[in-house]
């Protein structure tokens, strides 16, 4: 008897009822950044899902297949373009675990990804790397490698993660946050509230995490901030490693199941955080619980914009543009609250740069894993950013920052990247 095997293995493919969902009437397709740089239509959202209900129909995975989901940046622009409603940011989170599990990829790619994943979840193995990026700053080392023609021409990943290394102070990368904050003398309590720290912005931007907490506790709030999770499994979950998503997302709940809410500052781990539903939805243990958790998770942007301000701002004289992360502004429909907070700033002025919706080519490790396009992306950007005239940047993910950092130093023309938190913290601190 003939076997029916398919390219899905029956771990949850991505679901026919959403694939159908899907008209293809083409508003996805200028807000898709892959589509926008090539015109390709495998390379569009109604593209790949089309290549994802070929998945459930032909034996077995192409190489072709697998490059055009790879080449997605899974920003979700077309979830926020779709009329339909169509929820693309299910069906690619259950395409790429299918990849992972059902595609072998070459030696080269599996030894690339299992460094990525070896260091950037672990904070503690990002410190120990800092005073060597530091030395590497101060003899131009970095320079030298990243650029065209330099000593990693013919390794593009490994260039465009020593371009993107940013620039840490030894001891601002050991610098820890007090496990318990409370709210500032004189302001009424609003209750207690979780923290994540997370694994890249607590050792790259740790003088944010430590200004977000300063802003909440100004606001009133009674903040938890311990030193374990490491890692929210955000960046493992946005790219299909599925298994070591979840068991970073089991540890995330246990340490903040009691908290009321849970804030996080960077817009990728607030995504993956509120998705910890359909992460765990197939754990009889825990889909119960990881639904609730998801349910109290907020963006800071989020939960100051629910509250009216308690602490006075002071000016801060500046000329920014905001940049939307897509994990924040698509995912999860946070935008219209990260400006009004900056329009709280007297003297600031906020200025809007063009394609605002288009990806930058972070997108978690994207950046490393499809240089070249990240780059053009970046390049892109950058030309949006710069023609608006700031004098600053304004980005609330730190993989956003990097990238558009080191888009902006090739060109010499550097500017200050500001989270949102860090002005607001100047704000009020009247600094």
């Amino acid at each position: 008897m003939a076997v029916d095997v398919k390219a899905w293995d029956a771990s949850r493919p991505p679901a026919p009822e959403l694939i159908e969902d899907c008209v293809h009437c083409g508003f996805c397709l200028p807000t898709c950044p892959t589509y926008a740089l090539w015109g390709e239509e495998m390379d569009s959202p109604r593209g790949r899902i089309a290549l994802m209900a070929l998945g459930h129909e032909q034996p077995e995975l192409s190489s072709e297949m697998v490059t055009h989901f790879d080449r997605c940046l899974g920003c979700m622009a077309c979830v926020t373009a779709c009329p339909s409603g169509v929820q693309y940011e299910l069906l690619i989170q259950e395409t790429r675990p299918q990849i992972e599990r059902n595609f072998e990829r070459s030696r080269a790619d599996r030894l690339f990804r299992r460094l990525i994943f070896a260091t950037f979840p672990h904070p503690g193995r990002l410190r120990a790397l800092v005073p060597a990026l530091a030395a590497a700053h101060r003899l131009g080392i970095d320079r030298l490698a990243a650029r065209r023609g330099g000593l990693l021409e013919r390794t593009p990943r490994l260039r465009t993660m020593v371009s993107l290394a940013p620039e840490v102070r030894p001891r601002d990368a050991v610098r820890r946050l007090p496990v318990h904050t409370p709210p500032a003398p004189g302001r009424a309590s609003r209750g207690p509230v979780g923290f994540l720290q997370g694994c890249v912005q607590r050792v790259f931007f740790g003088e944010v995490n430590r200004a977000t907490v300063r802003v909440l506790a100004a606001e009133g709030w009674e903040v938890y901030a311990p030193a374990r999770p490491r890692c929210c499994g955000s960046l493992q979950q946005h790219t299909g490693y599925e298994e070591a998503a979840q068991a970073r997302a089991r540890e995330t709940i246990a340490a903040f199941e009691d908290c009321q809410a849970v804030v996080v500052n960077a817009a990728g781990c607030g995504s993956g955080m509120k998705d910890y539903g359909h992460l765990l939805a197939g754990d009889p243990q825990w889909s119960a619980r990881a639904e609730r958790f998801a349910a109290k998770v907020r963006d800071v942007h989020e939960l100051l914009g629910e509250h009216e301000p308690a602490a006075p701002r002071h000016p801060v004289p500046l000329r920014v543009a905001y940049h939307d992360a897509c994990h924040l502004a698509h995912a999860q429909g946070i935008r219209t609250q990260p400006r009004e907070l900056l329009r709280s700033i007297p003297g600031l002025e906020l200025v809007e740069p063009a394609e605002w919706e288009l990806c930058c080519g972070s997108a978690g490790v994207y950046n490393l894993l499809e240089p070249r396009t990240a780059r053009d992306l970046a390049a892109r950007k950058a030309d949006n950013l710069l023609a608006t005239g700031a004098e600053a940047i304004v980005a609330a993910n730190p993989g956003c920052a990097l990238q558009i950092a080191a888009e902006l130093e090739r060109r010499g023309r550097p500017l200050p990247i500001h989270h949102p938190m860090e002005l607001l913290h100047r704000s009020i601190g009247g600094a």
